[in-house]
């Protein structure tokens, strides 16, 4: 098993019916109120951009339309399922009731079809006992280091983190990240990328107790820290994600990420990778970003005759 912690491929989703989703208003202080026909013509043109500059780079996408008007948050399949290098599809519990519309048989036929996958598991009937669990927005996977970082919220159940790590063979590490209203933070995604050499985090929102655990984890692992303000991490600095390009590796991320990094911030990251940002701006007003748009394929591919 070749374990690939920056994917070559991604699935993406492109929606026709954007707007913000007011199911998910309430623990998501990131999101902003925003409808209209204008936006969602916005919301598939940012999308669009996002797929074709991620082909020119030599990053595959496995790009699907959403043309239903009862899922306003379909841009962000890395919530619904993730994919591994065992072979493994994890299909999971989605805490609000409209964004479990949102997990489609269509894309896993297609992965199963193109990718050898020798197993699909399908967590998502936990809705029924009120256990939610978001893919790879409560699951910060470190694919090199066999560990998942996750920030304990309502949207990412302790006892399903423990028993999908079990199942992934990975190390759940569990802590505590909350904004400056002292609300917990939604999703871990928000609040770090992990790559290959290096992490962003906000460790400021990390209570301090945990904060040497984190590190040691980081340091074990040999991985760069890059520490994000508050603000950076509102500015979804964290919610980034490194992807194999061409010829390099690069780090995509936003344009409203990007301009919040400091220079000597750019110039570290830029030991490691190319940066790539987008403007996605009316995509951000759903409360994510770029990390959220994207579904890494970690999954051999099939070997066809």
């Amino acid at each position: 098993m070749n374990k690939v912690h920056a994917p070559n491929t991604v699935v993406m989703m492109r929606p026709h019916h954007f707007t913000s989703n007011p199911q998910t208003m309430m623990d998501n202080t990131f999101q902003i109120c925003t409808k209209g026909r204008d936006v969602a013509k916005q919301a598939y043109l940012e999308v669009t951009r996002v797929a074709e500059q991620l082909m020119a780079a030599g990053v595959m996408v496995h790009l699907f339309e959403d043309e239903s008007d009862k899922t306003p948050d379909s841009v962000f399949p890395n919530n619904w399922f993730s994919t591994h290098s065992n072979g493994s599809v994890v299909v999971y519990p989605m805490y609000a009731e409209n964004r479990r519309l949102e997990i489609r048989q269509d894309v896993l036929d297609y992965l199963s079809e193109h990718y050898e996958v020798k197993q699909t598991i399908d967590y998502s009937n936990r809705v029924n006992r009120e256990v939610f669990l978001e893919g790879t927005g409560s699951m910060v996977l470190d694919h090199n280091n066999s560990a998942a970082y996750v920030v304990e919220s309502k949207r990412s159940n302790r006892e399903l983190v423990e028993q999908v790590c079990t199942e992934l063979a990975v190390e759940p590490v569990i802590f505590n990240a909350y904004d400056v209203n002292k609300v917990p933070v939604y999703h871990t995604n928000v609040v770090m990328c992990v790559a290959d050499q290096f992490v962003m985090v906000g460790l400021d929102m990390v209570p301090k107790h945990q904060q040497p655990r984190l590190l040691a984890h980081f340091r074990n692992n040999n991985l760069k820290v890059i520490k994000l303000s508050n603000t950076q991490v509102n500015q979804f600095c964290g919610n980034a994600i490194e992807l194999q390009g061409r010829n390099n590796k690069i780090l995509a991320l936003s344009q409203t990420a990007f301009s919040a990094l400091s220079l000597e911030q750019i110039e570290v990251l830029e030991e490691f990778v190319e940066l790539l940002p987008f403007d996605i701006s009316t995509v951000e007003s759903a409360g994510g970003s770029v990390r959220c748009m994207v579904a890494g394929v970690h999954l051999p591919s099939k070997k066809f005759n």
